[in-house]
């Protein structure tokens, strides 16, 4: 009898493809057998040749919804007749590896979770093939329950027949449990477990008090987010005074009642990765102030886990609100807690309670962030649920670990033309961070079989990231951080031809030792020329100025003016500061201390802002920047934008300028002249679009390249990005941008690892 071997490559493990496989072989009468091999799924099928047909026909048709298969490939093989179909022992072999990212608590089980009939009413781990935890219970491929934190949970009887009979939902599922033999909930360091437990914490909740929660990737902070006298007591415990905090709503009604919803994002708000979406809050909610102060967006996510739905609905008679903030429980700087000596150590004086549970956390995964941008998600933190798919890229050959960004760190593990970026990881300045980092990377080493022969970090010699590089015993390969961000947008967008990149955000180090961030960058995957620039200003204070956005606009107005009194007169009109700072400032500049040239467009926004009234420092990062784009919003709310053609740049030493330093004088001037802030803040947005535009059309008729990518930080302000892409596209280029990777620092490593895939033979 002639048999055939099937390997199937993709995102075909922890999704209930081999229970799919043994129904289906069942239903074509097939014999034969079905494991993971680590890197892919190996069938082994005997029958009829019209029984192998069907089986074959309907193999990537029928395939599970969370299944992603990439290839099929089949071969003729001599073995022995079996008997029947049957799921066999895993085994680990080389080659690409997928790892399922963790998926959402799916409708099926929701119902058997409020079934009081069903023996899992009520259980806080529910889960079956299409749902549950993943890649954080994951110690090691092939994914099985021995190699996942489950198990330390054997399964009762009755689970275990579900496990083993094909007729059950829960055939195969690893996490697969029940109050019997599952993990435990319990108020940590109380009395209270279980039903109890939960209880307690929805008591809390409900009386206006805060619970840290343990979830799939780590602990929340969680509260009423309609007592605002609730959410402000939380800020002051975590040292957030404005920074947005995240809602978890009940269900897609309530979300409705809050916020407008846009078209297409109901199903990624509701599907299986629920992320937190950036949605517009409708005016008379009744939702906390606080929750975001002078923001008109609220991060809206849904219940992911059980646990998190059991929460709003339980049978103890209580009344819970609709919405519950629900952010990342950690101090300042530190990554998400995920094990209880963190849970001990940091949020104890944040929280009255904390609710926990017994099954372990292997690796850390924050929530992931999208806004809305051209009918489709727009990644901001890319992290539950999406990592680590990994992205194809290119032709090379060769492993590398690229170590990412100092801030918004994700760290991004290579082999051949599949680049796996981690789950968000955290700012590096907290040594916490740092060692998460080096932790996070020896977990996914093991999972995704990849030891790197090279490590790629930014080309800044003081980073954290640069220092973890050094001491990893590879070559070190820096990459300059403008660069990396293109190549991260190249990749994304599978395009290896030269672009005219434009690289804008807060902070990376240049090539000459100053600071950039308003870039322009002619790029190739080996190389980069700096073919233009924002016009560079004095960025004085040291870290201060990326704070105190005043700073900034000190410094860019006493630029503009020939005579120290006349910028002083501005500068005191404009009341960006008192006599005694200016006068520091001034004395700085006279001195030269604490200076540096900086072509930082994050630093720039943050001066505009400042002259323009908006904010005048900052109390987390971006926001004198966001001041700014939610004032130009306002105007355009009641405007009709007009579009204007690009301004073209100048030549200054060998490098084509934006006359950036022209639009602040505007700015100050039509400001002082009396002219409304909203409107200048959508004139700073069109005009400094309208110069990007005209620098690349400049840049593309010298070189012949006619794409642009855009990446930066600032990028995540859509208005900038929705004004640039209509400019350049008027203009006749082709604009690549982002779409599942954050055009902020957390796509970074993405970019160093392909740089350090193309050079690390050169």
């Amino acid at each position: 009898m002639e048999t055939e071997r099937i390997c199937v490559i993709g995102i075909v493990q922890g999704v209930g493809f081999r229970p799919f496989v043994s129904r289906l072989a069942h239903s074509c009468h097939i014999r034969g057998t079905v494991c993971n091999k680590g890197s892919y799924v190996e069938i082994i099928i005997q029958g009829s040749k019209s029984a192998k047909e069907q089986f074959v026909n309907y193999l990537p048709r029928k395939a599970p919804a969370r299944s992603a298969i990439l290839k099929i490939m089949t071969e003729q093989t001599d073995l022995p007749p079996f008997p029947d179909f049957s799921i066999i022992e895993s085994a680990a072999e080389e080659g690409d590896v997928f790892v399922s990212p963790d998926i959402a608590i799916c409708d099926d089980c929701k119902k058997e979770l409020f079934d009081s009939q069903n023996r899992r009413y009520l259980h806080p781990f529910i889960n079956c093939t299409a749902c549950g935890p993943r890649m954080t219970i994951l110690d090691a491929m092939p994914y099985d329950r021995e190699r996942t934190s489950m198990a330390e949970f054997p399964m009762c009887s009755r689970c275990e027949y579900e496990y083993t009979h094909r007729e059950t939902r829960r055939y195969d599922a690893q996490p697969v449990c029940c109050p019997d033999c599952g993990p435990k909930v319990y108020i940590l360091d109380g009395t209270k477990r279980g039903r109890e437990a939960i209880v307690a914490a929805r008591r809390a909740l409900s009386s206006g008090r805060i619970v840290a929660v343990k979830g799939i990737g780590g602990y929340h902070l969680c509260c009423d987010a309609f007592q605002d006298d609730t959410v402000q007591r939380l800020r002051r415990l975590k040292h957030r005074p404005a920074k947005p905090f995240a809602v978890m709503m009940k269900d897609m009604a309530a979300v409705r009642r809050h916020c407008h919803v846009p078209k297409g994002a109901e199903p990624v708000l509701d599907g299986h990765e629920k992320p937190i979406v950036l949605l517009e809050k409708r005016p008379g909610s009744t939702l906390a102030p606080s929750l975001a102060p002078q923001n008109p967006f609220l991060g809206i996510m849904l219940p992911y886990t059980p646990l998190h739905l059991l929460l709003f609905t339980y049978d103890d008679g209580l009344e819970m609100p609709e919405a519950l903030v629900m952010t990342s429980a950690n101090t300042s700087g530190a990554p998400i807690c995920h094990d209880e000596e963190e849970a001990r150590q940091e949020l104890k004086c944040m929280c009255d309670a904390i609710l926990s549970h017994n099954r372990r956390i292997r690796l850390r995964a924050d929530d992931s962030v999208v806004d809305w941008y051209g009918g489709s998600p727009y990644m901001i933190r890319r992290s539950r649920g999406y990592a680590p798919l990994p992205f194809f890229y290119g032709r090379e050959k060769g492993t590398v670990l690229a170590l990412g960004g100092e801030l918004k760190n994700c760290f991004c593990l290579a082999r051949d033309r599949l680049y796996y970026l981690s789950p968000y990881v955290g700012d590096m300045a907290d040594v916490r961070t740092v060692q998460a980092l080096r932790d996070g990377i020896s977990r996914m080493k093991t999972l995704l079989g990849i030891e790197p022969s090279c490590v790629a970090c930014d080309l800044h010699p003081r980073y954290n990231t640069t220092a973890v590089a050094q001491e990893m015993g590879l070559p070190v390969i820096p990459v300059q951080h403008h660069f990396a961000h293109i190549l991260s947008c190249m990749a994304e967008n599978d395009w290896e031809s030269p672009v005219l990149g434009v690289a804008f955000d807060g902070t990376g180090y240049g090539t000459d030792g100053t600071v950039w961030g308003g870039e322009i960058l002619l790029c190739d995957g080996h190389e980069f020329c700096r073919s233009a620039s924002i016009a560079p200003f004095w960025q004085r204070g040291g870290d201060a100025a990326a704070r105190e956005g005043w700073r900034i606009a000190v410094s860019l107005i006493a630029s503009l003016y020939r005579q120290t009194d006349e910028a002083a007169a501005v500068i005191d009109a404009l009341h960006l500061c008192s006599r005694e700072e200016r006068q520091m400032q001034f004395f700085m500049a006279q001195q030269g201390l604490n200076s540096v040239v900086s072509t930082s467009a994050g630093r720039l926004f943050d001066g505009v802002s400042a002259i323009l009234g908006l904010a005048r420092q900052s109390s987390f990062e971006g926001e004198a920047a966001m001041q700014l784009q939610f004032a130009a919003r306002r105007w355009m709310k009641r405007h009709e934008p007009v579009g204007k053609d690009p301004v073209p740049p100048q030549k200054e030493n060998g490098r084509w300028i934006l006359p950036t330093g022209k639009l602040v004088r505007y700015m100050a001037e039509e400001k002082l002249a009396g002219r409304n802030q909203d409107f200048l803040a959508y004139a700073f947005h069109e005009q400094l679009a309208r110069q990007i535009s005209g620098a690349c059309l400049q840049l593309s008729q010298e070189t012949g390249v006619k794409t642009v990518a855009l990446s930066g930080g600032v990028f995540q302000n859509t208005l900038l990005l929705s004004l640039c892409e209509q400019s350049l596209k008027q203009a006749g280029l082709m604009v690549l941008r982002h779409h599942l990777v954050p055009p902020n620092d957390g796509g970074i490593a993405l970019g160093q690892a392909v740089y350090a895939m193309a050079n690390q033979n050169r």
